[in-house]
């Protein structure tokens, strides 16, 4: 098939993502697709796109593999006796375009055999690892350490601050947007 599309919801979708668990997690794969759209398409896609609510952050991953789109140019000709623009073609071999859970779009190679993976160093490793064991290792006598079971539930806390950021990120995004479409000039 061309496309196919996975939606998963409920704790199974906890290995994408914290927020995959509450929100879901979309997993789109577009193989071998081949298509003409005119520029005005494109260009019309704006008023869909636009809403006065900001949506949920689904978290997501769209693979593109072997797929060609051709772009033309439907305008009107300024000069009759133009031939007109040359159509333009994409075409992608293998792309992944990820949204996380900040609602920020990633795209991404996929790493195979022939692509150079990249690895953090072991002094980086190293220093991941210090904070986590001093917390198990804080001494009880006097003053009182984090317990082990607490561990998890900051960091579902944190987890849980991370969302309300983004949001609010997001937020801002549309207020600034929409300011800017009375005053293009508005600088914040």
């Amino acid at each position: 098939p061309e496309v196919c599309l996975r939606l998963e919801v409920g704790p199974n979708a906890a290995v994408h993502s914290p927020l995959a668990v509450q929100n879901g997690f979309l997993h789109m794969l577009v193989h071998s697709y081949k298509a003409e759209l005119f520029m005005s398409f494109l260009t019309n896609l704006g008023p869909f796109l636009e809403d006065e609510i900001i949506p949920e952050v689904i978290p997501m991953e769209i693979e593109v593999v072997d797929t060609k789109i051709t772009l033309k140019d439907d305008s009107p000709r300024v000069y009759p006796t133009s031939p007109g623009p040359v159509p333009i073609t994409l075409a992608v071999d293998h792309v992944i375009v990820k949204r996380r859970d900040d609602g920020v779009f990633y795209l991404t190679a996929p790493q195979g055999e022939g692509s150079p993976k990249q690895e953090k160093p072991v002094s980086v490793l190293q220093e991941q690892k210090a904070p986590v064991e001093c917390v198990l290792a804080a001494p009880a006598a006097g003053t009182r350490g984090l317990q082990l079971k607490e561990v998890p539930e900051l960091q579902r806390e944190l987890q849980t601050m991370k969302i309300a950021l983004a949001e609010a990120n997001m937020d801002k995004a549309r207020l600034l947007q929409e300011v800017r479409k009375y005053n293009p000039l508005f600088q914040l």
